[in-house]
């Protein structure tokens, strides 16, 4: 009867044990640690949406289309009907002349209401101060940056030739949220009225111009554009989004979702951690329940089919629940932001709901099971001989579930293969430093029981009767403790790593243009004239021609940054030492002995054109081929500001070739008067100035630090949890134990004084390791993941230390006292 009625009895089993307590600790690590893992969900998704929103301020819009075509009104048709409001601007390349002088130009045309994101900003006069404006080139004017007039010669007032027409010139154009690329690679700007376009006569058949249609507006109205977009023949529209139209931005934005991400994986790992500890001790106190239900006739199926279930519907209330407070939790967050980000915050997706949830059962499943199968194996003989337990199972197979789960976990939480894996791999080293290490130390401190008074000789005891219980506790602790320190000090270290990358003093101006002739005369000018001590490297410009002998085929190389990167021109340059912001990822940086024609290729680059060390690279060099071998591959601190490459040669292969000069520096707004007389003494020397990406950037990150702060606060829940459940795992025991001494006429102070020692040594055990442990995986992380310089900090042990004998001492003599208010008869019954 008993066998035939597993999902009513599962359900049955519920209630009852739910009434009894047996399963609100698990329930209670299952919620908090959905909620937790829902909220940073929620948050996340409107966070990393709302950041993209504000991003997108640097292409001028939320969306950009592209195209060599002048896009059709199909598009904005389309647009218009998904609720977006578009500008369009188009770009060519030109020239601009005065009556001495002639330069080639990138000439931009733009029209109301343009930019839909970020602002304009020009000054009154060359390196004058810059304002933001609403304003836009009138018919007949002309905005050119600081690089063209420098090098036409002219200040505003003065007149332009383009084309046909003659524009005067009323203003310095400093900044264009939409300027996309590489700064060094695109040519001076000049902004005109749309209006002016047919009369200048620039545009003929043939002309290489770039249309641009810019999109603002909704998330929902954005969505319905692209699904129409995807549906529509549009194999000649490019689609650009911050990643594309900003390269600059795009590591500041991906070192966000790391942090970001980083939060969720911890809360996963939280997770799973509090609900095996969890289903250790609901396991232990059912054998008795099932040895009864195998004495009235349940099969082994019947019996895991039953607890199965029983998960089941736990997780499914528990991970309701989980949900509804992550729900509530991230309006009560996008509240506090709202002074953060600017505009309004996205509204919350479904999409973390489910996620939350799935996640939440298979952590349960996943933790729980396999310690919960072994009730399966309870013998009928426990009735009558207590000693008797379950046929124990393979421990390598209970671990490798766990382990699968929770490597199953990190990645979908993530997203990130390389985050997950070192955060495993960290978790699973910790894990088994601390499991070693207890029990070599556990088994040292019951040497000393002899040594010590009453009160340790009595917790010492108690440690090594349980050995594997102590074990088993001081390494959940110790986790716990661990990914909490994690969550704290090393977390703070980290960040500050990468704030430090763009210090007050990151360079603000890049000089480009230097001849080499003018390059000693440029450096000294900087030291004496603005107080600037900065090294001046050359740069050859080449265009990619070969890989190992074979032509370069772009119909290889598919559409995008990857085509792009490999259709123009690269800055090359060559170095005897290697920068403080590179690092050796492969192969080796030369010495002087090697003599041989060397490149060292950025690793990313390097990926694109699918090569390695040993592979060679030709390059077109002033209508020269160059030819040498890859010598090494490097990570590029690309967020630092300073001068870099994508590919550098070793001393004399490109010495012998026409060259120019670059620097960058930081100036101080103070000083810009520098700059003026720079220009006048060195005419062909030209000064970009990136201070406002700068700030840009800046600004996205100190954002990205206050969010990184919320998430972790409430990720910080999951690790209470799981302490909780550590120090609950030996509760019955310890229970039965002070129930019997009392009965034996031990004093209630006695006994505390007792657990007390008990209690303090667990504490410092599991905070020394989990100080270590935490040390080695914030080296992990900052080393191979964020790519961030770290030093471990010492005071991280005193952290683990003292956190260590307060929570435990304090959380354990809670339980402890609540124990002891029971009549020692009760207990023991």
């Amino acid at each position: 009867m008993i066998a035939d009625w597993p999902l009513r009895w599962s359900w049955q089993a519920l209630k009852r044990d739910w009434q009894a307590g047996e399963l609100r600790l698990i329930a209670g690590a299952l919620i908090i640690a959905v909620s937790a893992t829902t909220t940073v969900g929620f948050f996340t998704d409107r966070i990393n949406r709302a950041l993209a929103g504000q991003a997108s301020e640097l292409i001028g819009g939320d969306l950009v289309l592209t195209s060599r075509d002048e896009i059709g009104a199909g598009y904005r048709n389309a647009a218009e009907e998904s609720g977006l409001v578009h500008a369009d601007t188009l770009a060519f390349r030109s020239a601009a002349s005065t009556d001495i002088a002639l330069e080639m130009t990138e000439l931009k045309a733009v029209a109301s209401p343009y930019p839909l994101r970020g602002e304009l900003r020009v000054s009154d006069q060359l390196f004058g101060e810059e304002y933001v404006t609403t304003d836009l080139p009138g018919r007949g004017e002309a905005w050119l940056d600081t690089r063209l007039m420098q090098q036409l010669g002219i200040e505003t007032g003065d007149v332009v030739n383009i084309g046909a027409l003659t524009f005067t010139v009323t203003q310095v154009l400093t900044y264009e949220p939409d300027r996309g690329g590489d700064l060094f690679n695109i040519a001076p700007r000049a902004m005109i009225h749309m209006d002016d376009i047919p009369a200048t006569q620039l545009l003929q058949p043939g002309s290489r111009v770039t249309w641009r249609l810019l999109l603002a507006g909704d998330l929902t109205a954005k969505e319905d554009f692209r699904r129409w977009l995807a549906n529509t023949d549009s194999d000649d529209i490019r689609v650009e989004d911050i990643r594309e139209g900003r390269p600059e931005l795009r590591t500041a934005l991906e070192r966000a979702e790391q942090f970001l991400s980083l939060a969720a994986t911890v809360s996963v790992a939280l997770a799973g951690l509090a609900v095996a500890l969890a289903a250790r001790r609901y396991t232990i106190r059912h054998l008795d329940y099932c040895a009864i239900l195998r004495c009235l006739g349940a099969s082994q199926r019947f019996v895991f089919s039953t607890f199965t279930l029983q998960l089941v519907w736990l997780g499914l209330i528990a991970g309701g629940i989980g949900v509804g407070i992550g729900w509530l939790a991230q309006h009560g967050l996008a509240l506090l932001l709202a002074g953060l980000i600017a505009g309004e915050v996205p509204g919350a997706s479904p999409v973390p709901a489910v996620t939350g949830l799935a996640i939440g059962l298979i952590t349960l499943l996943g933790f729980a099971l396999p310690q919960i199968q072994q009730l399966r194996n309870v013998p009928p003989g426990r009735v009558l001989r207590r000693d008797l337990g379950p046929i124990p199972a393979s421990q390598i197979s209970v671990y490798a579930i766990a382990i699968a789960a929770l490597a199953a976990l990190l990645v979908w939480q993530s997203g990130d293969i390389k985050l997950s894996s070192f955060t495993l791999l960290g978790l699973l080293g910790a894990g088994a430093i601390l499991a070693v290490s207890a029990w070599l130390l556990i088994h040292l401190l019951s040497h000393l029981r002899t040594r010590v008074g009453v009160a340790w000789r009595f917790g010492l005891a108690n440690i090594a009767r349980r050995a594997a219980g102590s074990t088993a506790q001081v390494v959940g602790i110790g986790l716990g403790l661990t990914l909490m320190l994690i969550l704290t000090v090393v977390r703070s270290d980290l960040i500050a790593g990468w704030q430090e990358r763009i210090p007050d003093d990151a360079p603000n101006y890049f000089l480009i243009n230097i001849q080499p002739d003018e390059a000693a005369g440029v450096a000294a000018f900087l030291r004496t004239g603005a107080g600037i001590d900065t090294k001046l490297v050359p740069m050859v410009r080449g265009r990619v021609t070969a890989i190992n002998g074979e032509p370069v085929n772009l119909e290889d190389y598919p559409d995008g940054r990857p085509r792009r990167l490999i259709s123009r021109e690269f800055n090359l340059s060559w170095a005897n030492t290697l920068q403080e912001d590179n690092r050796i990822v492969a192969g080796r940086w030369w010495t002087d002995e090697d003599e041989q024609p060397l490149w060292s290729v950025e690793e990313e680059i390097a990926g694109i054109m699918g090569v390695g060390v040993g592979d060679e690279l030709t390059y077109s060099v002033a209508d020269q081929e160059v030819t040498a071998t890859i010598h090494n591959l490097r990570w590029v601190e690309w967020d630092s500001f300073n001068v870099n490459f994508f590919v550098v040669a070793n001393p004399g292969v490109l010495d012998n070739y026409p060259a120019t000069y670059i620097t960058s520096f930081y100036l101080p707004a103070k000083q810009r008067g520098a700059l003026n007389q720079l220009a006048r003494q060195f005419p062909s020397a030209t000064v970009i100035d990136v201070d406002t990406l700068l700030i840009q950037v800046r600004r996205i990150m100190d954002q990205v630090v206050l969010t990184i702060g919320y998430v972790f606060g409430f990720t910080l829940l999951a690790g209470i949890i799981v302490l909780l459940a550590a120090l609950q795992s030996t509760h019955d025991e310890r229970r039965y134990e002070t129930a019997l001494l009392t009965a034996l006429g031990a004093k209630r102070a006695q006994i505390l004084r007792g657990l007390a020692a008990e209690f303090t040594t667990i504490g410092i055990v599991a905070g020394v390791l989990a100080g270590i442990a935490a040390s080695l995986t914030g080296w992990l992380l900052s080393e191979y993941v964020f790519q961030i310089p770290y030093a471990i900090d010492w005071r991280i042990w005193v952290y683990g230390l003292v956190a260590g004998i307060g929570v435990v001492l304090i959380a354990g003599l809670a339980g402890t006292w609540k124990v002891m208010r029971h009549s020692p008869l009760e207990v023991l019954r």
